[in-house]
């Protein structure tokens, strides 16, 4: 009878695990493979395989992962960063990103660009599951669901992917096999290269808003990224990238300024800086202002890379020869890439 009963039990334990192992197996095939799609999608994931020991972290939209460049920060600075960004970022997707973060290390500087503000509510699911899905699963993961779902979301949805994504199984093709436990790199410690060129001609005034006061959860979720870096004796830094389109109006500028002044935090809007850094819209951008492409993004991080030595206390970590070895593959990585894409560029002329 033991014995019989031993058996069941096997039998029980073995179809459990099938079951489990093949619900897995489905899941990672219908999931969408990002970093053969939109690859804004497979960002947010990389992070995890990185040694921890960042001096700087970013946290922000698409403002700071097109925009700066740790490894220039690293080459020319020895500052050791990476951007934990992602696109349509909301505020409180990088109060969680950031909290997140601090499960791993504790980085010294912090910079949060400040565009997201504009927005005091869920806005898309397809952008929500860009910044979460990529997550592993903790509280600041839970945290970032359930204050980002749109009304037609399911928390569920995220715990369980399949359940979002049973029907796909009408777009999958062979990517989607090789794909499902490989995942190819899309960016380096966050940034990624773009090397086109389209100058920002005709760029659209913003239009005439009814209100131009930040919403409240957006401010709420601002104090809370101030709360938890002053929390961890992290520096925040405030930052508006220089791109043309959002319209950055000036009641936004003013509100930013205000709120740096009373919370003692630096605040860097490179809209300003377009003279001090060099910028030309007619060569660094690759939509037309939009986002900046890797010369304006390298330009901007030479000036950032010159403040931050200045004024935080930020040092140079060139001379510490496990970073700089880390560093060497990472930079022949970056400049294997722009190389790769600079020839494509070159062969479809």
């Amino acid at each position: 009878m033991k014995n019989d009963n031993r058996v069941i039990l096997i039998r029980i334990l073995l179809t459990i695990t099938v079951i489990i192992g093949s619900l897995y197996l489905l899941t990672r095939l219908m999931m969408p493979k990002y970093d053969i799609g939109v690859i804004e999608g497979a960002m947010v994931s990389e992070y995890y395989a990185e040694v921890k020991d960042h001096d700087l972290i970013f946290i922000g939209d698409c403002e700071v992962y097109e925009n700066f460049s740790p490894a220039v920060l690293f080459k020319d600075y020895g500052i050791n960063s990476y951007i934990r960004g992602s696109a349509q970022q909301l505020i409180w997707q990088s109060y969680y990103m950031l909290e997140d973060t601090l499960r791993y290390e504790e980085p010294a500087v912090v910079i949060f660009n400040v565009l997201s503000l504009m927005y005091n509510e869920p806005q898309r699911e397809a952008y929500n599951r860009m910044s979460i899905e990529g997550m592993r699963w903790s509280s600041a993961k839970a945290g970032a669901i359930n204050a980002s779902m749109t009304e037609r979301e399911n928390f569920l949805d995220y715990v369980f992917p399949l359940l979002r994504y049973h029907s796909r199984w009408r777009e999958l093709d062979i990517n989607d096999l090789t794909h499902i436990f490989r995942r190819d790199k899309v960016t380096h410690n966050g940034f990624f290269i773009n090397i086109g060129v389209k100058p920002a001609i005709n760029v659209p005034e913003g239009r005439i808003l009814g209100n131009y006061n930040f919403g409240d959860k957006a401010w709420r979720y601002l104090e809370k990224i101030t709360a938890l870096c002053q929390a961890n004796d992290i520096e925040l830094i405030l930052v508006k990238a220089p791109s043309l389109y959002p319209y950055w109006y000036e009641e936004w500028e003013e509100q930013i300024i205000a709120y740096a002044r009373e919370n003692d935090l630096k605040y860097l809007n490179f809209l300003n800086l377009i003279e001090e850094t060099g910028l030309d819209f007619m060569t660094d951008t690759h939509n037309a202002g939009l986002h900046l492409n890797l010369s304006g993004a390298e330009k901007i991080t030479h000036y950032l890379g010159e403040f931050l030595i200045n004024e935080t206390n930020l040092t140079d970590r060139r001379s510490d020869e496990r970073l700089l070895a880390i560093w060497k593959e990472k930079i022949t990585a970056y400049d294997e890439e722009i190389a790769a894409k600079q020839l494509r560029i070159k062969d479809s002329h």
